[in-house]
């Protein structure tokens, strides 16, 4: 066989192999849209978006790529799949700490697929506000980087929000350097958002000690802003370049190659097991000796992992404080269930912020 032939042979059996796809994903799309019909036939509320079955259906298709595209390519086709059929149920809004082109709105992207209608808002508050009144099913805010911490305002937002946390998201945080100059020589001032320029402190000290470094609202605004201005650079990412039409001077200005933030999806409704979760708590305590120990020993005796511990002052009196806690597992496992227990007869306050998948990291 000549090498047209085998190419021909060859690409006649990818038309054939497109052709079976694109019916199997008009089935997979036509069953969508009877399992919406059965939800809305059973006469309750339905709910469409189901976090736990996605994850679910994720971690399946990662565990059983046979290969040769890699997992995360495969997943986020899956995704896209999910995020159409979804569309075809039930639209959703998502509103985001934006604008445009924000590391915030690329995580919801990850999260929820393209067939979502994305709502950029000025603040975290503006996030929870909207989701709280229904003008978006869900929101995403950051809550913590891997180079910066925690990310107080989305804490102090769960004190006086009844919202639950559904999801979470980690994403790899690479920053780029974007100007209109000719080079680094022309930059006067490096615009940002507070957390990026601390987490480029090191490379901006060693190549742009000369300029001044302003915060703004988000690296996207800071894009935005640098596009009109010649002297101006903004750290942010590839596609606030590509949105406000700014050349990328220097790639990967991070000073950490594993830079990472932690997102959380927010809505009204709980979410039930998906086999691999974590569950957010809130606690609160009198300010006297042990009080800390008293909430954490619980949590030991019972062998759960804590991933994460932080305190915030509790706004009610002077220093008393908020404690707020991330366990694996999930609110309905035994364990988790009946660790709660012992932290309501231990603790002044117990506030379940949500049990939900855990991220693929």
């Amino acid at each position: 066989m000549s090498e047209g032939e085998s190419l021909a042979s060859l690409r006649a059996r990818i038309d054939a192999i497109d052709g079976e796809l694109l019916a199997l994903l008009s089935e997979r799309a036509r069953c969508a849209e009877s399992v919406a019909r059965v939800k809305r036939d059973n006469g309750e509320e339905p709910v469409f978006y189901r976090p736990e079955r996605e994850a679910e259906i994720l971690r399946r298709v990662r565990e059983e790529n046979p290969g040769p595209l890699a997992d995360d390519v495969i997943v986020r086709l899956f995704r896209e799949i999910m995020s159409e059929c979804l569309a075809l149920e039930h639209p959703l809004t998502v509103a985001y700490l934006g604008p445009e082109g924000t590391f915030t709105h690329l995580a919801a992207r990850k999260h929820f697929g393209h067939a979502v209608t994305t709502t950029p808002l000025a603040s975290i508050d503006a996030v929870f506000g909207a989701v709280e009144t229904g003008r978006a099913q869900f929101g995403v805010v950051p809550i913590e980087n891997s180079s910066e911490g925690v990310v107080t305002h989305t804490v102090d937002c769960f004190m006086d929000s009844s919202l639950q946390i559904c999801g979470e998201v980690v994403t790899p945080i690479h920053h780029h350097l974007l100007s209109q100059s000719a080079g680094l020589g022309e930059v006067r001032q490096v615009l940002a958002h507070a957390q990026a320029l601390a987490q480029c402190r090191e490379w901006l000290d060693t190549w742009l000690p000369h300029a001044e470094r302003h915060a703004v609202a988000s690296n996207a605004r800071a894009a935005e802003l640098a596009a009109g201005d010649g002297s101006a650079a903004a750290i942010a990412s590839r596609v606030a370049a590509e949105h406000y039409g700014v050349p990328v001077q220097v790639e990967h200005v991070e000073d950490r190659a594993d830079n990472t933030t932690r997102f959380l999806i927010i809505g009204t409704a709980t979410t039930r097991p998906s086999g691999a979760d974590r569950t957010s708590i809130m606690l609160s305590t009198a300010n006297r000796p042990g009080s800390l120990y008293a909430l954490l020993k619980p949590i030991a005796e019972a062998g759960i992992s804590l991933t994460r511990i932080e305190s915030r002052p509790s706004r009610c009196a002077q220093w008393t404080y908020v404690f707020f806690l991330d366990l694996l597992g999930h609110q309905e496992d035994p364990e988790i269930a009946g660790c709660l227990e012992q932290l309501r007869e231990t603790a002044d306050t117990v506030k379940i912020l949500g049990s939900y998948p855990r991220a693929a990291t």
